[in-house]
């Protein structure tokens, strides 16, 4: 497979479970303004910013929900913003046609096309369960229709490395939140883990138990600990025969992230759960530069350049 193909893959798994992360969190920050008349919201918003890595804007300026879904929902210019990030994966179907799936190629492209009319039309909420909807259609496309080949790796690393950082922020923002932010039992609803999670635990219900659940259960995809098993494996399987994982610099950083949560008391880990978070997101970060370097070693700088809507 062509570097550039490869590339183009990587980055359509991490750019549709970009939106669809950023879609649940924002969807979980928006929520929880409104059922706390007395939350501080320009503190809430300066905190998800700095937790999604965006710049706020000056502190004599107040921001709120406007601004935030301004900028990490609305904006077509950034990939980190969902639309911006919805745009970017239908630039990379677009280079990668030649190995996607008809019917991968259609459900990102019907995304791209139905965008602006959602955009201008739909409440946040509508917004949200739109963008979730069809980042369903497509990791349902990739997971029943696409072999298992390395069409099928490639997006599916870009998906698990996305997923584990972003799960990583939205317990990152619960934690900074304290009292007053969402409860447990809100970020599992909106990860789609609530109803797994009562089967899992027969209906008990502890802040620790879902803060484990979400951080280390080896069996729901959306926790920490099986995205990284899940892009480690994808890893192994790109990797020359006979290879060793301390060869793989990429394997051994989400190897070690893994461990880290997987054989630690959990009270150890959600003692310090923000340094823990930010430790997987370094994880992620480094993996995905050396993915990159790897897999995708031209030196040119690529840009990618959305067409118009």
């Amino acid at each position: 497979m062509l570097s550039r193909i490869a590339e183009s893959l990587f980055w359509i798994g991490r750019y549709i479970e970009r939106a669809d992360d950023t879609a649940r969190l924002l969807d979980v920050h928006v929520q929880s303004l409104l059922e706390d008349p007395w939350a501080e919201e320009d503190l809430a918003c300066r905190s998800l910013l700095s937790v999604m890595d965006s710049p706020a804007p000056p502190p004599t300026e107040a921001v709120g929900r406007a601004q935030v879904l301004a900028i990490l929902a609305y904006d077509r210019e950034s990939p980190a913003a969902i639309a911006g990030a919805l745009l970017a994966a239908r630039e990379n179907a677009r280079r990668a046609r030649e190995v996607i799936s008809t019917e991968l190629w259609e459900a990102v492209n019907a995304t791209w096309n139905q965008l602006p009319s959602h955009l201008d039309l739909s409440q946040p909420h509508e917004y949200f369960r739109w963008v979730r909807e069809r980042a369903a259609v497509v990791a349902g496309i990739v997971d029943s229709a696409t072999a298992r080949d390395d069409t099928w790796r490639f997006l599916v690393l870009g998906r698990s490395i996305e997923r584990a950082d972003m799960t990583a922020r939205l317990l990152t923002m619960r934690a900074l939140a304290g009292a007053g932010g969402p409860t447990w039992s809100t970020l599992l609803r909106s990860c789609g883990a609530h109803e797994a999670y009562l089967r899992r635990y027969r209906g008990i219900d502890s802040d620790d138990s879902a803060a484990g659940f979400l951080l280390r259960d080896q069996l729901f995809p959306r926790s920490i600990v099986h995205a990284l098993a899940e892009a480690e494996a994808c890893l192994a399987v790109l990797g020359p025969p006979g290879e060793r994982a301390t060869e793989d610099a990429a394997r051994m950083r989400l190897g070690h992230a893994r461990t880290s949560l997987e054989y630690r008391p959990l009270r150890d880990v959600l003692d310090r759960l923000p340094a823990k978070m930010e430790t997987v997101q370094r994880a992620c970060s480094a993996a995905s530069d050396d993915v990159r370097a790897r897999y995708f070693p031209s030196r040119a700088t690529t840009t990618w350049v959305g067409e118009a809507l």
